[in-house]
Protein backbone atom coordinates (compact mmCIF):
# COMPACT_ATOMS: atom_id res chain seq x y z
CA UNK A 1 0.00 0.00 0.00
CA UNK A 2 2.78 2.40 0.88
CA UNK A 3 4.56 1.54 -2.39
CA UNK A 4 1.49 2.44 -4.46
CA UNK A 5 1.20 5.84 -2.74
CA UNK A 6 4.87 6.60 -3.38
CA UNK A 7 4.55 5.65 -7.07
CA UNK A 8 1.43 7.81 -7.47
CA UNK A 9 3.16 10.75 -5.73
CA UNK A 10 6.23 10.43 -7.99
CA UNK A 11 4.06 10.19 -11.10
CA UNK A 12 2.05 13.30 -10.14
CA UNK A 13 5.18 15.41 -9.52
CA UNK A 14 6.68 14.38 -12.86
CA UNK A 15 3.46 15.35 -14.66
CA UNK A 16 3.51 18.78 -12.96
CA UNK A 17 7.09 19.28 -14.16
CA UNK A 18 6.10 18.31 -17.72
CA UNK A 19 3.16 20.73 -17.68
CA UNK A 20 5.35 23.61 -16.45
CA UNK A 21 7.98 22.95 -19.15
CA UNK A 22 5.24 22.79 -21.78
CA UNK A 23 3.89 26.17 -20.59
CA UNK A 24 7.36 27.73 -20.63
CA UNK A 25 8.06 26.53 -24.15
CA UNK A 26 4.65 27.82 -25.30
CA UNK A 27 5.43 31.24 -23.84
CA UNK A 28 8.82 31.29 -25.58
CA UNK A 29 7.22 30.37 -28.92
CA UNK A 30 4.56 33.07 -28.53
CA UNK A 31 7.23 35.64 -27.74
CA UNK A 32 9.20 34.57 -30.78
CA UNK A 33 6.13 34.90 -33.03
CA UNK A 34 5.44 38.51 -32.00
CA UNK A 35 7.05 40.96 -34.38
CA UNK A 36 9.44 43.37 -32.81
CA UNK A 37 7.69 46.69 -32.35
CA UNK A 38 9.64 49.84 -32.89
CA UNK A 39 9.23 52.40 -30.18
CA UNK A 40 9.23 55.77 -31.80
CA UNK A 41 10.48 58.70 -29.81
CA UNK A 42 7.49 60.70 -28.76
CA UNK A 43 7.59 64.31 -29.76
CA UNK A 44 6.41 66.71 -27.09
CA UNK A 45 3.14 68.42 -27.79
CA UNK A 46 3.12 72.16 -28.37
CA UNK A 47 1.83 72.81 -24.85
CA UNK A 48 4.48 70.59 -23.28
CA UNK A 49 7.22 72.23 -25.34
CA UNK A 50 5.99 75.67 -24.33
CA UNK A 51 5.95 74.74 -20.66
CA UNK A 52 9.43 73.23 -20.86
CA UNK A 53 10.91 76.26 -22.61
CA UNK A 54 9.00 78.72 -20.40
CA UNK A 55 10.07 77.00 -17.19
CA UNK A 56 13.60 78.43 -16.87
CA UNK A 57 14.38 76.04 -14.01
CA UNK A 58 11.94 77.38 -11.44
CA UNK A 59 9.25 74.72 -11.39
CA UNK A 60 11.15 71.92 -13.09
CA UNK A 61 14.30 71.54 -11.02
CA UNK A 62 15.86 68.56 -9.32
CA UNK A 63 15.43 68.77 -5.54
CA UNK A 64 18.60 69.36 -3.59
CA UNK A 65 19.98 66.20 -1.98
CA UNK A 66 21.60 66.93 1.34
CA UNK A 67 24.72 65.01 2.18
CA UNK A 68 25.26 63.55 5.63
CA UNK A 69 26.80 66.10 7.97
CA UNK A 70 26.42 68.92 5.45
CA UNK A 71 26.22 72.45 6.81
CA UNK A 72 22.95 74.31 6.25
CA UNK A 73 23.09 77.02 3.56
CA UNK A 74 26.53 76.15 2.27
CA UNK A 75 27.84 77.29 -1.12
CA UNK A 76 26.15 74.44 -3.04
CA UNK A 77 22.76 75.17 -1.50
CA UNK A 78 23.11 78.90 -2.13
CA UNK A 79 23.97 78.19 -5.79
CA UNK A 80 20.91 75.88 -6.01
CA UNK A 81 18.58 78.58 -4.70
CA UNK A 82 20.23 81.30 -6.78
CA UNK A 83 19.44 79.23 -9.89
CA UNK A 84 15.82 78.72 -8.78
CA UNK A 85 15.30 82.41 -7.93
CA UNK A 86 16.90 83.68 -11.14
CA UNK A 87 14.87 81.21 -13.22
CA UNK A 88 11.66 82.29 -11.51
CA UNK A 89 12.47 85.95 -12.04
CA UNK A 90 13.27 85.38 -15.71
CA UNK A 91 10.01 83.46 -16.16
CA UNK A 92 8.02 86.37 -14.71
CA UNK A 93 9.91 88.92 -16.82
CA UNK A 94 9.07 86.93 -19.96
CA UNK A 95 5.40 87.06 -19.02
CA UNK A 96 5.62 90.84 -18.69
CA UNK A 97 7.03 91.09 -22.21
CA UNK A 98 4.30 88.80 -23.53
CA UNK A 99 1.65 90.98 -21.91
CA UNK A 100 3.03 94.14 -23.48
CA UNK A 101 3.09 92.56 -26.93
CA UNK A 102 -0.36 91.05 -26.45
CA UNK A 103 -1.87 94.38 -25.45
CA UNK A 104 -0.24 96.17 -28.39
CA UNK A 105 -1.28 93.52 -30.91
CA UNK A 106 -4.82 92.98 -29.65
CA UNK A 107 -5.71 96.63 -29.01
CA UNK A 108 -8.60 97.55 -31.29
CA UNK A 109 -11.31 100.14 -31.28
CA UNK A 110 -14.46 98.07 -31.39
CA UNK A 111 -17.61 99.91 -32.44
CA UNK A 112 -19.73 97.74 -30.18
CA UNK A 113 -19.56 98.92 -26.53
CA UNK A 114 -19.88 95.34 -25.24
CA UNK A 115 -16.83 94.20 -27.22
CA UNK A 116 -14.85 97.20 -26.01
CA UNK A 117 -15.87 96.50 -22.40
CA UNK A 118 -14.85 92.85 -22.71
CA UNK A 119 -11.45 93.79 -24.09
CA UNK A 120 -10.88 96.40 -21.39
CA UNK A 121 -11.84 94.00 -18.60
CA UNK A 122 -9.49 91.38 -20.07
CA UNK A 123 -6.66 93.92 -20.18
CA UNK A 124 -7.45 95.09 -16.64
CA UNK A 125 -7.28 91.53 -15.32
CA UNK A 126 -4.01 90.93 -17.13
CA UNK A 127 -2.54 94.16 -15.75
CA UNK A 128 -3.66 93.26 -12.22
CA UNK A 129 -1.91 89.90 -12.56
CA UNK A 130 1.26 91.58 -13.81
CA UNK A 131 1.13 94.05 -10.91
CA UNK A 132 1.06 91.15 -8.46
CA UNK A 133 3.98 89.58 -10.32
CA UNK A 134 5.85 92.90 -10.19
CA UNK A 135 5.57 92.79 -6.39
CA UNK A 136 6.73 89.19 -6.46
CA UNK A 137 9.75 90.14 -8.57
CA UNK A 138 10.64 92.67 -5.87
CA UNK A 139 10.49 89.89 -3.23
CA UNK A 140 12.62 87.65 -5.46
CA UNK A 141 15.22 90.43 -5.78
CA UNK A 142 15.26 90.79 -1.98
CA UNK A 143 15.76 87.04 -1.64
CA UNK A 144 18.61 87.08 -4.17
CA UNK A 145 20.24 89.94 -2.24
CA UNK A 146 19.92 88.05 1.05
CA UNK A 147 21.50 84.86 -0.36
CA UNK A 148 24.92 85.85 0.97
CA UNK A 149 23.66 87.00 4.38
CA UNK A 150 20.75 85.36 6.13
CA UNK A 151 18.81 83.52 3.42
CA UNK A 152 17.21 80.35 4.73
CA UNK A 153 16.82 81.51 8.31
CA UNK A 154 13.59 82.74 9.91
CA UNK A 155 13.36 86.53 10.20
CA UNK A 156 11.51 86.25 13.55
CA UNK A 157 13.12 83.43 15.51
CA UNK A 158 16.32 82.72 13.56
CA UNK A 159 15.63 79.00 13.08
CA UNK A 160 16.44 77.23 9.81
CA UNK A 161 13.50 77.47 7.39
CA UNK A 162 14.40 74.20 5.71
CA UNK A 163 15.45 73.16 2.21
CA UNK A 164 12.10 71.66 1.17
CA UNK A 165 10.10 74.70 2.33
CA UNK A 166 12.46 77.01 0.45
CA UNK A 167 12.15 74.89 -2.67
CA UNK A 168 8.37 75.14 -2.41
CA UNK A 169 8.46 78.90 -1.76
CA UNK A 170 11.93 80.35 -2.42
CA UNK A 171 10.93 83.81 -1.10
CA UNK A 172 9.93 82.48 2.34
CA UNK A 173 11.32 84.56 5.21
CA UNK A 174 9.68 82.72 8.10
CA UNK A 175 9.83 79.18 9.40
CA UNK A 176 6.62 77.19 9.24
CA UNK A 177 5.83 77.73 12.93
CA UNK A 178 6.15 81.53 12.80
CA UNK A 179 4.19 81.70 9.56
CA UNK A 180 1.40 79.57 11.03
CA UNK A 181 1.19 81.86 14.09
CA UNK A 182 1.07 84.95 11.86
CA UNK A 183 -1.76 83.46 9.80
CA UNK A 184 -3.73 82.65 12.96
CA UNK A 185 -3.22 86.23 14.19
CA UNK A 186 -4.36 87.60 10.83
CA UNK A 187 -7.55 85.52 11.00
CA UNK A 188 -8.25 86.60 14.58
CA UNK A 189 -7.61 90.31 14.11
CA UNK A 190 -8.58 90.59 10.46
CA UNK A 191 -5.30 92.20 9.42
Amino acid sequence: MAVKKAVKKKASTSSVKKKSTVKKSAVKKAAAKKPATKTAAKKPTHAAATIASDDMGYTNFTPYKMKKGEEYMNADQIAHFRKILNGWKQQLMNKVDETVHHMQDEAANFPDPNDRASQESEFAMELRTRDRERKLIKKIDESIDSLEDDYGFCAHCGVEIGIRRLEARPTATQCIDCKTLNEIREKQYGK
